[in-house]
């Protein structure tokens, strides 16, 4: 296992399981000290936990990234444990109600926006402000998702709150490059998490899995080497960027 990430710190939200847990466990197996953060405590330091038992560094900062002050303490508490912010990957989101336009409350859509959308651009805007006082650069990475750029039935709110993101990160650019400071995005398809098994039925995944070239869903795993990927110095020229990590889903073409 390459050590890529040695010497640095890094933050994941939504580090308490499917995409973010995998995260967390990569970057600290590649060396990093890493900061998780969530909103339930248990399942934050159960992955400190883990990390820990392997020989990582690691600490648990639970956080509700709608509420501007934790994300502050949280990119606080980074600062102050480990001296620095080197990446962040902002990995928390929730589904939210999915449901026909005229169904939905102004209670539904602010509940997606204020975690998918604003609560991630409160993250970013916190990360930036650290990394700028560093005067180091640094990297920050997203999740989106496939239905940024497609939709199912009742995605109208998840979709919007994605596609923000996917925008966000090409204003950003222009923003934040001067400062040596990358901004992209993530974007996965269907993903095997607990997020998707308990929103999804057996018959849709089904027809994801036939729809897909891979003929697979993808593991938490595979979209956390992007993410990492996306951090790397690998990826040093790369920013203002979202990258599919679909099996070929959204591709367009006749599905035979």
């Amino acid at each position: 296992m390459m050590k890529d990430f040695e010497n640095k710190s890094v933050l994941v939200t939504g580090g308490n399981s499917g995409i973010g847990k995998a995260a967390a466990l990569l970057f600290a197996r590649r060396g990093a000290r890493v900061a998780v953060a969530a909103r339930r405590d248990a399942e934050v330091h159960a992955v400190v936990d883990k990390i820990k038992a392997a020989g990582g560094t690691a600490i648990g900062i639970p956080t509700d990234i709608s509420d501007p002050v934790q994300i502050a303490t949280m990119v606080e508490s980074v600062a102050k444990e480990f001296g620095r912010l080197d990446a962040a990957f902002n990995n928390a989101g929730i589904m939210g109600r999915w449901d026909a336009i005229d169904a939905l409350t102004v209670e539904d859509f602010d509940q997606a926006i204020s975690v998918n959308l604003r609560g991630t651009w409160l993250c970013i805007q916190a990360e930036v402000a650290q990394m700028k006082r560093q005067g180091t650069g640094g990297a920050i990475v997203n999740t989106s998702s496939w239905l940024a750029q497609g939709a199912l039935r009742g995605s109208a709110l998840y979709s919007m709150t994605k596609a923000g993101l996917d925008s966000l990160v090409k204003a950003l650019t222009f923003e934040c490059s001067d400062s040596g400071i990358r901004v992209n995005n993530v974007a996965p398809g269907v993903v095997d998490t607990p997020m998707t098994s308990g929103n999804t039925d057996e018959a849709l995944l089904a027809t994801f899995v036939a729809q897909t070239p891979m003929k697979r869903i993808s593991t938490s795993e595979e979209i956390a080497e992007a993410a990492a990927w996306l951090c790397s110095p690998g990826a040093g020229f790369v920013t203002g960027q979202t990258l599919l990590v679909d099996g070929g889903y959204t591709i367009p073409g006749i599905r035979m």
